[in-house]
This record gives structure tokens, sequence and C-alpha cells, in this order.
């Protein structure tokens, strides 16, 4: 008969066996039996679980637990939503990028701005994403970006030239587990439920003065003038490098 063992994957031996042992009273009582195996596999050494032999199992069960959650990171619940363009689903170094229509959002601001806090509407967004860190731009139309698409700079406070945002005080709690749906939701209310403050590095975004265009917004039903947007001289290619 030919040997077949060396086709398989990795060979997993076994080292320990627990016998499980129950009463027929009406208050169950469990005993648990601990096992060690012999070389050929037949159980010796018979004693009860010890303590420190529970916790290497509960360790065990919760590191295949949690293998599982990682194999979940930045996967669909169901059909991938369509305003996503690239998914890295790498654990480590996993990021998305992906795109939202204009939309009305709830802002606030710090008290230096002198803006209220409320409603308004936002342009076209393109969003890219790791864990750690969040870069975003606008786009000029709702219409799907392809890689020839020019980006603008994001019309917002705390945001670099470069698109990075700055998040401040902000816990960013990006878990491995997490499905696109929840990566990309998790992040939009990073961005808006944090407080805008103050331009990066005296970079203004927009054409005019941030401040005033955001007062002018706030609370009212006025669409964003799109014409305040600013060419970041850059595509959505550049972001695929």
């Amino acid at each position: 008969m030919k040997d077949i063992t060396q086709d398989f994957g990795t060979l997993y031996h076994p080292t320990t066996a627990l016998v499980f042992y129950q009463n027929n009273e009406r208050n169950i009582e469990t005993y648990v039996e601990h096992f060690d195996m012999d070389k050929n596999g037949n159980p010796i050494n018979a004693h009860p679980l010890t303590e420190r032999e529970a916790e290497t199992l509960a360790k065990a069960l919760i590191v295949k637990t949690q293998k599982e959650k990682n194999q979940d990171f930045l996967k669909p619940k169901g059909i991938l939503p369509t305003n996503i363009l690239q998914i890295n689903p790498n654990i480590e170094n996993g990021s998305v990028i992906w795109y939202t229509k204009s939309m009305i959002r709830k802002f606030y601001f710090t008290e230096n701005l002198e803006i209220p806090n409320g409603m308004a509407e936002v342009p076209a967004m393109l969003w890219f994403a790791n864990k750690r860190s969040l870069k975003i731009f606008a786009l000029s139309s709702n219409q799907r970006p392809t890689e020839k698409t020019p980006l603008f700079y994001a019309p917002f406070f705390n945001v670099y030239e470069n698109g990075n945002v700055c998040m401040g005080t902000v816990d960013v709690n990006i878990q491995n587990s997490n499905y696109i749906e929840e990566f990309i939701e998790k992040w939009e209310d990073y961005f808006f439920n944090s407080y805008f403050s103050h331009l990066m590095n005296e970079h203004n975004p927009i054409n005019g003065n941030c401040v005033s265009l955001w007062k002018s917004l706030i609370n009212t039903e006025k669409q964003f003038p799109k014409e305040t947007l600013r060419t970041a001289n850059r595509t959505l290619k550049n972001l695929l490098k």
C-alpha cells in the first residue's frame, strides 16, 4: 500500500484526551479526567483535570476563536457594497478605498471657530483607511470614480494637504473581526463625530474662507458649492499605487 502521509498538510499528533463523567442525579455534577497519550496514541496516566491543564485548554480555545474572527476582517457580510473601490484584506496592513455620495451630516466645531454645531451637506467624498489612519478627498460628482477621476482637497478642518486626517484624541478602535461594512461605518463616524478645530499647517482646502463657508452652510438646506473645491492635482490612480 502506498504511503500518502507525505501528501498531507500539517500533521498533528494526539497528546491529550479528556473524558467527562456525569451522574444521573437531578443536580448534575461533572468530573473531568485527563489522559496523556503515548507515542502510539494510546491514553495513559489518567488523573483528574488540574487547574493548570484547564487554563491551558481555555487559552487554546480562545486563540482558535480569535483566529476565526481574524478571518472575517474586511469581508462583506453579504454582497460586496457597490461603493467599495479597492480592498486589501491583509490582517496587519489591510486597507479599503471607498466613496460616498453627497449627503447631509452632523458637524461639531470647537468654540474658537465660532461656527454652530449642526447639519450641512457635504460633497461626494473618497475615503482611504487602514486600521490606524484615514485619508480623505472630495469628488466633483456622485458618479462612481475611476482611475482617472480627479481628486479635490476635502473641504474640512483637521485635514492635511496630503489628505491625512488628524484624529486628535479620537479613540480609534478597529478590530480584526470587523466586517468591511463595520469598518467603513466606524471610520465615517470617527470623522464626522469628532470636533473640527483648525486648519492643518495653514493649508486652506477651499477657494475662499473655510470658516465662512461652513457658517453659511450649517443648519441650512443649501447644497454644497462645488466651485469652492480646490484640485489636489492627483487622481484616484495615485492612491492605488
